[in-house]
């Protein structure tokens, strides 16, 4: 089997949709998908097997900290390194350009991904309170430093 991590587009959105609405409370819709791939900061990425979106990534730049705003495995192709590729893939085109780090919220709860983001070398720097509007779960902060050279 061939997977590929490649640029998102639009034509990829129906099936990057449905998976986020299979996998999220909150799932964002599709025209913030499409917003976010027409931005010129940001990183949209899919991972596809066999022309199938399986997982994806979104990523901005806010002045020189890169957002990690959304990753995402389908269900059934969870703990086979699919959100590992994506963010391998997503540090290769951030870490060629001059930036202080990187920064995520994601759920307490939610262990599988704080031990990826750990694996990675994210630590917790803080939390945001009452930031998931759907149980009012606190957001736990993650940062990772630069590790590109410095100028």
């Amino acid at each position: 089997m061939s997977r590929l991590v490649r640029e998102m587009t639009l034509a990829d959105l129906d099936q990057v949709v449905a998976i986020e609405n299979e996998v999220f409370s909150l799932p964002w819709p599709a025209n913030v998908f499409a917003s976010e791939v027409q931005r010129q900061s940001a990183i949209c990425l899919v991972c596809e097997e066999e022309g199938h979106i399986i997982g994806y990534l979104i990523a901005d730049e806010f002045v020189d900290v890169w957002h990690i705003m959304n990753v995402c495995v389908h269900p059934a192709w969870r703990r086979r390194d699919v959100a590992s590729d994506l963010l391998e893939a997503y540090f290769a085109l951030t870490e060629t350009r001059g930036h202080r780090g990187h920064t995520l919220e994601v759920r307490p709860s939610n262990e599988a991904a704080i031990a990826l983001y750990r694996s990675f070398g994210f630590v917790p720097t803080g939390v945001r309170r009452g930031y998931y509007s759907d149980n009012r779960e606190d957001a736990l902060i993650m940062w990772k430093d630069w590790e590109g050279e410095s100028a």
